[in-house]
């Protein structure tokens, strides 16, 4: 190899090393490799910033947008009833999530999956007091397995399909690589929820750590017409939330201390709740409840345009000693006040009848210009908007939910391409304002996009110095004269090089040199490119492998160490399982 490979294979090992053993952010590690890159002259200036137009890491900065259209009109709480129920135990989740994923992604692009699912499932975490460390992982895992179960499961399928076509070789059929791929999702399924459950990490969400000592007592109110009328308080999950419990019911003027489990609830019913303000956004998520204050109707701005901010009362506020009805809290302020905290006690008044105090922290709704207008005021001695307080547009999910659904039907009768159809779908998330622009910019998690623009620049060098070439052909050369033990090889180098660099780039590497292999033992092709297949998509043991991983990497709370923990097992098993189920299916026949 040349002085160029053997330097951008260490500054590989080195990158790994700080991505397995230090908690540098990722986006700092690999930007930092590839300035190396960059200045001795390994890659060209060109070659450097090619990640940043790579298709696949645009189609998932777009599909943050998309989301967020989602978001922010409740759409993800729709999937999240409607696709992942009630679990019991964290295995039960696991099992809830795994298997509709894999099912959904045998069929559609795993990138969008994923990112659909993401916020979706860290609500559910929240909701029913999971780790969302414990969940994300899976995720991930499963739609890289149900990738594998088709043809059009995964693009590196397509890939070496038509690298087989070609090359005048044949290609499989839709469902052919369904006899090693569904074997190899039915083993990583029972494994993550046998071994792999407890090989994940346990990180609790903050609001599971720490107790917060403001409490706030708020009030909400069940619309007319609310999907909640007729539903029990168990059924509509309001007894799920964390740091949150139900206080009492005001019903009619008649106060229900105390309340079922099995109450149902009615329109106009009054629900009085105590819990930290991570909780409050919660409430204000669920569809068919509002503030119980007919004041938030009155304010000027439209209530897409609010957000939820915490201003604590100074002892020279005028406000100080008068509920807040009577010093026209919303008409000097244009805010509303939703909740308010006082020494981590409960306040057992209606929200106008409460005489506030100097130290009370109020939860308020207003136009984020509030923050600006007040936070040096001497009315307040602290002002300070929460991240995704925006209230959900409900009446605007069915159409988010609709271009979604189009987005993926799009991509899966292949109309379009994934970025395209993510672009289409992003375009008119912000059009039909289910997500506004100042959210759609606010959403994209640039860091994660940082990541894996650097990775592909690297797996660039990796190709472009002949150090992936040279090892490949290598160990392969090692092997020859054992069809069987060639093709496990060629699954290792296959599997080693995806995890350093992209799946597709890693089977288009190997391709050639496993045609070469073939002729040169005399036998079919086929075995090895099934092998290519599977080794390709089966990605587990790094972030930077496949983009789900690396998708569900912040979510998660991971560090790079825990896919070494969780993924190097599984990686394994699929090797062993696609190594011992291919030569019966494809079987090493001689060249015609």
């Amino acid at each position: 190899m040349s002085v160029a490979a053997w330097f951008t294979l260490a500054l590989v090992l080195v990158e790994v090393g700080l991505l397995a053993f230090t908690r540098y952010s990722p986006d700092i590690i690999m930007m930092g490799g590839l300035t190396l890159l960059l200045v001795t002259g390994v890659l060209s200036p060109a070659e450097s910033l090619s990640g940043l137009a790579n298709e696949g890491m645009v189609t998932v900065g777009v599909l943050y947008i998309v989301v967020a259209g989602l978001r922010d009109t409740g759409g993800v709480g729709w999937i999240v009833r409607s696709l992942l129920g009630r679990p019991q135990t964290v295995a039960g989740a696991q099992l809830r999530l795994m298997v509709p994923v894999i099912g959904m992604s045998a069929f559609l692009n795993n990138t969008p999956v994923v990112a659909m699912l993401i916020p979706a499932v860290t609500d559910w975490a929240r909701r029913f007091r999971l780790s969302a460390s414990k969940l994300m992982i899976p995720l991930s895992y499963a739609a890289i397995l149900g990738g594998t179960c088709t043809l059009i499961g995964t693009s590196t399928n397509l890939v070496v399909q038509g690298l087989l076509l070609k090359g005048g070789m044949r290609g499989i059929s839709m469902f052919e690589i369904g006899w090693v791929g569904v074997p190899c999702a039915l083993a990583g399924l029972t494994y993550m929820l046998t071994i792999g459950r407890w090989l994940l990490p346990e990180r609790l969400p903050a609001v599971s750590q720490f107790s917060d000592p403001r409490q706030y007592t708020v009030e909400m109110l069940v619309k007319p017409g609310s999907p909640l009328v007729g539903q029990t308080i168990e059924r509509a999950g309001l007894r799920q939330l964390p740091g949150m419990f139900l206080i009492e019911l005001d019903r009619d003027g008649t106060l229900i201390p105390a309340v079922e489990p099995t109450e149902e609830l009615r329109a106009g019913d009054r629900l009085v709740f105590a819990g930290v303000v991570e909780s409050v956004l919660d409430l204000q998520k669920i569809r068919g409840l509002e503030p119980a204050t007919d004041q938030v109707f009155k304010l000027n701005s439209p209530r897409r345009e609010r957000c939820l901010i915490e201003a604590a009362v100074s002892n020279s506020c005028p406000q100080v000693g008068q509920t807040i009805r009577e010093g026209r809290f919303r008409s000097n302020y244009n805010a509303v006040v939703i909740a308010v905290a006082r020494d981590g006690e409960r306040v057992k008044k209606k929200i106008g009848d409460i005489v506030l105090r100097a130290g009370d922290t109020l939860l308020l709704e207003a136009h984020p210009s509030f923050v600006g207008q007040h936070r040096n005021s001497r009315d307040f001695l602290l002002v300070s908007p929460l991240e995704g307080s925006t209230p959900p547009r409900h009446e605007r999910a069915p159409i988010a939910l609709a271009i979604l659904a189009a987005m993926v039907l799009i991509v899966a009768v292949e109309w379009m391409s994934m970025l395209k159809a993510a672009m289409l779908a992003a375009g008119l998330m912000i059009l039909s304002r289910s997500v506004s622009s100042r959210e759609a910019r606010r959403s994209v998690d640039w860091s994660v996009l940082i990541v894996i623009a650097a990775s592909i620049a690297l797996g660039q060098a990796l190709e472009a110095t002949g150090a992936a070439a040279s090892i490949a052909g290598a160990l392969i050369s090692a092997a020859s004269g054992h069809p069987w033990v060639t093709l496990a090889v060629i699954y290792g180098v296959t599997m080693l090089f995806t995890e350093l660099i992209t799946n597709n780039a890693a089977a288009v590497l190997v391709f050639p040199i496993a045609v070469a292999t073939s002729h040169k033992l005399g036998v079919d092709v086929m075995p090895f490119a099934i092998a290519i297949m599977m080794a390709a998509s089966a990605s587990f043991s790094t972030p930077i492998g496949y983009q789900t991983n690396l998708m569900v990497y912040g979510p998660g709370g991971y560090r790079f160490g825990d896919y070494f923990r969780v993924g190097i097992p599984l990686n394994l098993l699929m090797w062993l399982i696609t190594v011992s189920i291919i030569p019966w299916i494809w079987p090493f026949h001689p060249l015609q």
